[in-house]
């Protein structure tokens, strides 16, 4: 009899182990989308419609057609690392002074993927010429990059038009700074610490005013 009820014991563990087992392995049933997060800056979790698999990493989707568009470019959604080195670059602005990692070297730098047809990206440049004013002689670059295609003209009169004094460059066809910061979707903006390392981003929506001034603080603070 004794035996009996310790298998039974036994039985019952095991099977509440394996229960607990599955809820903990059981795929979300709501997430937020990393495709939505990069290219709309949605930050709030929807039903998971589908599931893929990178680098051992399970990611919840909010469509099947984003979770394809996630396996073109997988370093492009997932979540990114800070901080790290920023990708090569070479551009020149509109006043013809380069813009490069090693011009900006040194300074604390923010560079704006921007386009005169994106709305939010207009509405939040009036912000970066406020920083501009507020920051520049403390020692930040505020960068707009176009990704207009035809020319710098059409740039060249919108930029002049509202009046905005930092440097803007007009991203480049052969090389495009777009292509190596891995750009889906504008506004972005990604801020470089005085070694040219990438320490925050954002993406699909403008930055965040109050956090973006807050780091700035930081980086730009003199001990």
């Amino acid at each position: 009899m004794k035996r009996l009820v310790l298998r039974i014991l036994l039985a019952a563990g095991l099977a509440a182990q394996l229960a607990a087992l599955d809820h903990a392995t059981a795929a979300p049933t709501t997430a937020v989308c990393p495709v939505c997060r990069v290219t709309k800056g949605e930050v709030e979790e929807e039903p998971v419609k589908a599931v893929r698999t990178h680098a051992g990493q399970e990611y919840g989707f909010c469509s099947e057609r984003c979770a394809q568009t996630f396996m073109t470019d997988p370093a492009a959604y997932v979540p990114p690392v800070f901080p790290r080195e920023a990708p090569a670059f070479s551009l020149v602005d509109l006043d013809g002074r380069p813009v490069t990692n090693e011009s900006l070297r040194g300074r604390v730098a923010l560079l704006d993927f921007w386009a005169t047809w994106c709305a939010p990206c207009r509405k939040s440049m009036p912000e970066l010429q406020s920083l501009h004013k507020k920051y520049a002689d403390r020692g930040l670059s505020v960068v707009g990059i176009s990704i207009d295609e035809g020319g710098p003209a059409k740039v060249r009169k919108f930029v002049e038009s509202k009046k905005f004094t930092y440097p803007i460059a007009v991203d480049s066809d052969k090389a495009p700074a777009w292509d190596a910061f891995r750009v889906k979707a504008v506004p972005a903006a990604f801020l470089l610490d005085r070694d040219g390392r990438v320490v925050a981003q954002w993406t699909g929506a403008p930055a965040d005013a109050r956090a973006l001034e807050q780091k700035l603080e930081e980086l730009l603070r003199v001990d």
